[in-house]
């Protein structure tokens, strides 16, 4: 077998897709309120998604087909349990990753897309749900992999929703003023914080949402559609 140099050229074509991801989709967030005034939340909400999809799924289909890239730095996929820990960490991570699945009509832009001020379900865990799902997620696969070209791109991943804890508290701050100074306060970036601190209660019945049986469906195919999914991602050249 050849060996893989530690930093293949897939690693920077990464880190380069990830930046190219990171300008258009936190540099749309931030012209949002400017741009929403010439054309309008809805057809704001359709530029944004035909311009961050696209950029999103090219990311997947090439994590998919250079994972294995790199070195080796463990390889723990015969150890017993790993691998359901893995699904577990990952199932978690989407209950994390897609609160914004409770306004699907909005992200379709089927209604006027808003930016919301929320407080609560997951809120209460932890401000910024996505960040933590991401670093989740990115434990669980790089786990699992144990690539450097896995390592560089959960680094690089974990770097961006940081940096999208900072912009999006920033942005709120600007719209909403006081109003998000008092939610900041009761919330905590750290998940669990607030709740431990005695700012926050979990109220369970905020969980019983369609948009969590959503997720748990999602996991569920996800499960099982895994070997087509990376068989189908295999077929394209990139």
């Amino acid at each position: 077998m050849m060996f893989n140099p530690w930093l293949t050229p897939s690693h920077f074509v990464m880190l380069g897709l990830q930046l190219a991801f990171a300008i258009a989709h936190s540099g749309g967030a931030a012209i949002r309120p400017w741009v929403e005034k010439y054309i309008g939340s809805r057809l704001y909400r359709i530029v944004f998604a035909l311009v961050s999809l696209p950029l999103a799924g090219i990311l997947i289909i090439y994590f998919f087909n250079h994972r294995y890239d790199g070195v080796q730095l463990w390889q723990v996929q015969g150890v017993p349990g790993v691998q359901a820990l893995v699904w577990v960490l990952s199932a978690i991570s989407f209950l994390f990753l897609y609160p914004a699945t409770f306004n699907l009509l909005e992200i379709a832009a089927i209604q006027k897309p808003q930016v919301h001020l929320y407080e609560t379900g997951i809120i209460r865990i932890t401000r910024h749900p996505q960040m933590v799902g991401q670093i989740i997620w990115c434990i669980a696969h790089t786990l699992w992999i144990g690539t450097s070209f896995t390592l560089v791109t959960s680094i690089g991943l974990v770097l961006h929703h940081l940096f999208g804890v900072w912009h999006g508290d920033r942005r709120l701050a600007c719209r909403y003023g006081e109003a998000f100074e008092i939610v900041k306060q009761r919330t905590s970036i750290i998940p669990f914080q607030a709740i431990i601190d005695g700012r926050q209660s979990i109220k369970w019945q905020e969980f019983l949402r369609p948009a969590y049986l959503g997720v748990a469906i999602f996991v569920a195919l996800l499960w099982s559609s895994h070997p087509l999914l990376l068989n189908a991602t295999s077929r394209i050249r990139w």
